[in-house]
C-alpha cells in the first residue's frame, strides 16, 4: 500500500523515472526552458532545484554529486559557470511552471513550460519596470500633499476649509438624471405587437 505517499511514480520504473528526469534536468539547464507535461514538470522541479543549491557552492565536492546525478561534463559546465552565477542571490524558487491553454493533443495531457526564474527577460524587464513605478505611493484620504504643504502663515483651518468646497464640487459634477419611464402595452390572448399597432 502506498499510504501518505505523495511521490508520482509518473508510470516508469524506478530506473527509467531517473534516466527521464536526468535528461529533462540537462535540457533545462543548457536551454533554459522546456516543454513538458504538468505532472512531468512537478516531478523535475523537486529534481532539479537541490542540484541548482548544491551548485552555488562551487568546490569539487558540490561537483562530484551534481555530475553523479546528470552524468554530462557540458552541461555541469554551464549550471557552474553561468547558471550558478546568475541564482546566487536567490534563496530557492530556481525554477517557474507556466501552465499552456493547449493539452497535448493524442492524450489531452496538460502541457506547460518549465524555466529557469533568473534567464526570462521579458518578465525580469517587466519586473524592473514595475518596480520602478512602484516608488510613488497614492493615500487613500481626502487632502493632497500639495494642499496639506501650504505656506507658514495658514492655519490648519483654512486648509480644511479649502479641501471641503473642491469635495463638494466633485460630487456635483457625478450626478447624472434618469431616464423617463416609457409606457408598456398590454398584449391579450395571443396578440402580437403588430397587431396592437394596427388598432
Amino acid at each position: 500500500m502506498r499510504h501518505g505517499k505523495s511521490f508520482n511514480h509518473l508510470g516508469r520504473t524506478t530506473s527509467h523515472r531517473h534516466a527521464m528526469l536526468a535528461n529533462m534536468a540537462n535540457s533545462l539547464i543548457l536551454h533554459k526552458r522546456i516543454t513538458t507535461t504538468v505532472a512531468k514538470a512537478k516531478a523535475l522541479r523537486q529534481y532539479v532545484e537541490p542540484l541548482l543549491t548544491k551548485a552555488k557552492n562551487d568546490t569539487t565536492h558540490s561537483r562530484r554529486l551534481v555530475f553523479s546525478t546528470l552524468g554530462q561534463k557540458e552541461v555541469l559546465k554551464e549550471l557552474f559557470d553561468n547558471v550558478a552565477a546568475k541564482i546566487a542571490g536567490r534563496p530557492g524558487g530556481y525554477t517557474r511552471i507556466i501552465k499552456l491553454s493547449q493539452n497535448r493533443l493524442g492524450d489531452n495531457a496538460e502541457m506547460c513550460i518549465i524555466e529557469l526564474v533568473d534567464f526570462n527577460d521579458t518578465m525580469l524587464e517587466a519586473k524592473n519596470a514595475g518596480e520602478a513605478k512602484a516608488t510613488t505611493r497614492r493615500s487613500r484620504r481626502g487632502g493632497k500633499k500639495a494642499d496639506a504643504t501650504t505656506t507658514e502663515g495658514d492655519s490648519s483651518a483654512e486648509v480644511v476649509a479649502e479641501a471641503k468646497p473642491a469635495k463638494t464640487a466633485k460630487a456635483a459634477t457625478t450626478e447624472v438624471s434618469a431616464p423617463e419611464d416609457t409606457d408598456t402595452e398590454t398584449l391579450h390572448n395571443g396578440e402580437t405587437r403588430e397587431e396592437k399597432a394596427a388598432e
